[in-house]
């Protein structure tokens, strides 16, 4: 069994020098932030349109099943908490090679998943004032900027802002399912399965999108304060919130909008407006800000914090390391998510990708992320211990959910292989270097 504690090439990110930040409430924000986000203004009309009625048995299925996931990165990141997570854990259990496809896998998950959230703000601001596709684009340029100034402020300002905004948007969103809950018709739900049975295996794969999150949350581990008495706490409270959100969203958004949850751009506008009428339109639309927001923000602070732990062990460019000690911005390695992310959004807006695809793309990295980081902690944690018996468990939901991405499996094959073979050749060029300096060394001896 690998242990973190005796292997300290990959664990020793962010140790040397600790000045947390994170409290209990703070890092619930962050969580709720990362996990919750955008996924409740779109998912349920992609999910609705491949399985129909049916895609509620795949919310809840995905809910109970992401409750091992999630008890799984928290058990790790309190026990082991580092500025590197999934990436640290794995490269512990199974070497800096597949460390590195998963530190690439989440890092390069960011530029894509970014965009995507960015543009379910925006389609929502553009309906509320009724303009055109330009619009949206402009918006989630807004946003996309505005997320990355936060970061380069620093944590301590994006976690106080993120507490605030979770607060106001769970209100909101609590009064949307109570406004639309009165006008949930049963024969909305017939038929049940228009689309099958492999429909609801079709929508798992989209929806992970709404259940990721639990690995961003991993890289902040180390800036809480005390991240094995907070750490857990803040999973449990939101694994409630966004269980409760998630359910009651996907619930009324079928039972009231019917065959429109699964057309509809903007169905949590609709489900408004039952409730409050014309003013739905610019509440929504300022929701949607705050929750595209406070995701792109979470996972962008996760990322950055990421690519200083891989620059640090070779598997990025070494100058990318700068500011990775916890409490620090490092500001190189936002820097290239920075560039990344504008280059994947103006070729989003320009060629035109749907955002479906992109929701997959990054459903597929970070599946392929949990995957590798619950089997490691099946390695990495006590034998017999239930924190074990449950990555067991989590890992085995992993798998199922990797199966429904299909052909967007390619996007996290193609990454890990460049990563491995970066690192492989990195690691050739260090013993080249060693083997010439050696006879050197011998004749100045």
């Amino acid at each position: 069994m690998a242990d973190l504690s005796v292997v300290p090439r990959w664990a020793t990110v962010a140790r040397h020098r600790h000045i947390h930040r994170l409290g209990l409430f703070q890092g619930t924000a962050l969580f709720v932030g990362a996990v919750l986000g955008p996924g409740v203004l779109a998912l349920p009309r992609l999910a609705a349109a491949a399985a129909g009625p049916a895609s509620l048995v795949t919310w809840a299925v995905l809910l109970a099943l992401s409750v091992p996931v999630s008890l799984t990165f928290a058990a790790l990141g309190a026990r082991f908490p580092d500025a590197g997570g999934v990436a640290t854990f794995a490269g512990s259990a199974f070497g800096r090679h597949v460390a590195a496809a998963v530190g690439w896998w989440f890092f390069l998950a960011v530029p894509i998943g970014v965009p995507a959230g960015a543009l379910i703000g925006g389609e929502y601001v553009a309906a509320a004032l009724g303009l055109d596709g330009s619009a949206t684009a402009q918006v989630a340029c807004g946003l996309v900027i505005a997320a990355f100034a936060a970061n380069y402020i620093g944590l301590r300002l994006s976690g106080r802002v993120q507490l605030l905004l979770v607060v106001l948007l769970i209100g909101l969103l609590v009064a949307a399912v109570v406004a639309a809950v009165p006008h949930v018709e049963s024969r909305n739900f017939v038929p049940f399965t228009p689309h099958g049975w492999t429909g609801v295996v079709s929508a798992a794969g989209v929806l992970f999108f709404a259940f990721a999150g639990w690995e961003a949350a991993s890289n902040l581990s180390a800036e809480f304060a005390n991240p094995r008495r907070h750490l857990p706490w803040a999973t449990v409270l939101t694994l409630i919130v966004v269980g409760v959100l998630y359910l009651g969203l996907a619930v009324t958004t079928v039972g009231v909008l019917g065959d429109r949850a699964a057309s509809s751009a903007v169905p949590l506008t609709l489900l408004l407006e039952h409730g409050i009428g014309g003013a739905a339109r610019s509440i929504t639309a300022a929701a949607a800000v705050f929750l595209s927001f406070g995701a792109i923000n979470t996972y962008i602070a996760g990322g950055t914090r990421l690519g200083a732990a891989l620059a640090d062990h070779g598997a990025l460019p070494r100058l990318l390391a700068k500011g990775g000690a916890a409490g620090e911005v490092p500001r190189r390695s936002l820097a290239l998510l920075a560039v990344l992310t504008g280059l994947v959004t103006a070729a989003t807006v320009v060629f035109k990708v749907d955002l479906d695809a992109l929701m997959r793309a990054t459903s597929a990295c970070l599946a392929a992320v949990t995957i590798v980081g619950t089997a490691a902690a099946v390695r990495v944690l006590p034998p017999r211990s239930a924190g074990r018996r449950v990555a067991m468990v989590a890992t085995a939901f992993a798998l199922a959910v990797l199966a429904s991405c299909g052909i967007f499996l390619l996007v996290p094959a193609a990454l890990g292989l460049v990563a491995v073979v970066v690192v492989a050749r990195g690691g050739a060029s260090r013993r080249a270097d060693v083997v010439r300096r050696r006879p050197q060394q011998e004749l100045a001896a």
